[in-house]
């Protein structure tokens, strides 16, 4: 992997190493920097230096991450609910509850395991632990997600998703009484200074955009189509959250007092993209799982 370098600056000196480092956006934890600390594949200044050091103005601190260890994923037969497939993609119903892919610790189950099974072969542009996978859906969001069966295929969607031609289109339900049709959310998204486990609107973020439309109002919850323009990690539920109508449901951005229905209240039901090799426009729609319309029914009757 690429070496990473971080110069520390008069505004970001004083704080602990693992904190400076977890504050650029990438995906890694204090505890995976506090590990490398250890193994030396964090430096500052070219020497090593404890867990507990506190960067100084000037400081140049060197990352050279660890090669993956390939972990070995097994097939499983999960049932996947395949609504098409042909030589080059496939589309697939994923249902909520399921991770997408593997990750140390948690090596089965995944759709991935499931799509291993049925499918015979798959993209291996993302390695041994995201075969196929061009975009991932939360693992309590239901709904549809295109899979890439062949390293060309997985360029195309790729690039797609770059240019904003895919067409995704969400089911929500969220707290609150939305006075207003419709809406457009531009606001840029990274992790959440005050808590890496969590997504923020911060300034200096990565741009995203969120067009919503109201399709049924609940008393005091209404239920919108949201459509991505990008695709940031939990964009909808961040962006929702942010104009003051969290997801119903959701454990991480939701109201403490918010419904018990395991997860955020979240169905990608449409997904549309030019077909890799034909070039093809094609669109498919999910109906939202019975859990979802169990939730609807329950506030119409309660409405």
């Amino acid at each position: 992997m690429e070496e990473l370098t971080i110069e520390i600056t008069e505004e970001t000196a004083g704080g602990r190493i693992d904190k400076a480092v977890t504050a650029i956006d990438t995906d890694w934890s204090r505890s995976q920097i506090q590990a490398w600390l250890k193994d030396g594949s964090v430096k500052v200044n070219g020497g090593s230096v404890k867990q507990n050091y506190k960067v100084k103005n000037g400081d140049v601190i060197t990352v050279l991450p660890p090669d993956p260890t390939e972990l070995d994923i097994q097939a499983e037969d999960l049932g996947l609910e395949i609504v098409y497939e042909d030589a080059d993609v496939l589309v697939v119903n994923k249902p909520k509850g399921m991770v997408v892919h593997p990750a140390p610790g948690h090596t089965s189950g995944t759709l991935v395991n499931g799509l291993m099974h049925q499918v015979t072969d798959l993209s291996g542009i993302n390695g041994v632990m995201r075969p196929g996978i061009v975009h991932r859906i939360d693992k309590d969001t239901s709904g549809l997600l295109m899979v890439a069966k062949n390293d060309a295929a997985h360029a195309s969607l790729v690039e797609q998703l770059i240019k904003k031609t895919v067409t995704r289109k969400y089911a929500a339900v969220v707290h609150g009484h939305i006075a207003h049709d419709k809406g457009t959310i531009d606001a840029p998204i990274a992790r959440d200074p005050k808590d890496r486990q969590r997504m923020a609107v911060v300034d200096g973020g990565k741009s995203a955009v969120t067009h919503f439309t109201v399709t049924e109002r609940l008393g005091e919850f209404t239920v919108v189509e949201c459509q991505l323009e990008t695709g940031r990690t939990h964009q909808i539920r961040v962006h929702m959250k942010y104009i003051g109508f969290p997801l119903a449901g959701d454990p991480k951005y939701g109201p403490k007092k918010t419904l018990d229905i395991g997860g955020q209240a979240l169905h990608a039901g449409v997904i549309g993209f030019d077909h890799p090799k034909t070039g093809e426009y094609m669109e498919f729609t999910a109906e939202p799982p019975a859990t979802f319309q169990e939730l609807l029914e329950s506030l119409r009757n309660n409405g």
